[in-house]
């Protein structure tokens, strides 16, 4: 099976991008009060705690040899909401705080090929363009596409949580045994209908634009 050089370069930064967004969760629950994270040493940049053998290497690694759709996730870092302060509301920015960092991320990312762009040589096609240029536009891509795709109120993606905390109180009981099916859902939106691309591509679109022109 050929794995030709951009292939890994998507994957490459889909796996930092994914670790970053769970050490996101893990340090703003920290600054909550809730150590949970830090006591189980998930506040780390050393990639193995955080990976999850299906989800971040092979499911993403297939998504990206077969051109099929890519899901990626790494091991969810614990948090405790007890410990926090204000539980159901700081549970909320903790939630935020995974696609608030990949979407920064992406911001710096994409100004940093965009201003790498008007200093190379003009070339005609993407491929030949510095390998860095490639690597910093991948990045903003997988950073822009996780942090959208996560702020979907879909459980048990971040935006979840946000619609959780506005629901009126009557209706949570329902929301509650829709939870565990959220990730069937997902399933089904992302390889049985195009309403994920048709979201997302507008803004891959737009940052294209940003970088290249």
């Amino acid at each position: 099976m050929h794995l030709d050089e951009q292939t890994v370069i998507w994957f490459g930064c889909l796996v930092v991008a994914v670790i970053l967004h769970e050490i996101s969760h893990g340090v703003a629950a920290l600054s909550f009060g809730d150590r949970t994270a830090k006591e189980a040493g998930r506040l780390t940049l050393n990639p193995i705690p955080h990976i999850d053998p299906f989800g971040s290497i092979v499911l993403p690694a297939l998504g990206a040899i077969t051109g099929l759709p890519v899901l990626a996730w790494a091991k969810p870092v614990p948090v405790n909401p007890a410990r926090m302060r204000h539980p159901r509301r700081d549970l909320v920015f903790v939630s935020l705080a995974g696609p608030a960092t990949n979407l920064t991320l992406m911001l710096a990312a994409a100004v940093g090929a965009k201003v790498a762009y008007e200093n190379a040589t003009p070339v005609l096609f993407y491929d030949q363009l510095p390998l860095a240029i490639r690597i910093l536009f991948s990045f903003a891509v997988v950073n822009l596409l996780l942090g959208l795709f996560n702020l979907l109120p879909i459980p048990p993606l971040d935006g979840s949580a946000l619609l959780e905390r506005i629901l009126p109180a009557t209706w949570l009981p329902q929301w509650y045994k829709f939870r565990p099916y959220g990730f069937l859902v997902l399933f089904l939106l992302v390889f049985s209908t195009g309403v994920i691309s048709e979201f997302l591509d507008p803004f891959i679109n737009q940052l294209f634009d940003f970088v290249f022109r």
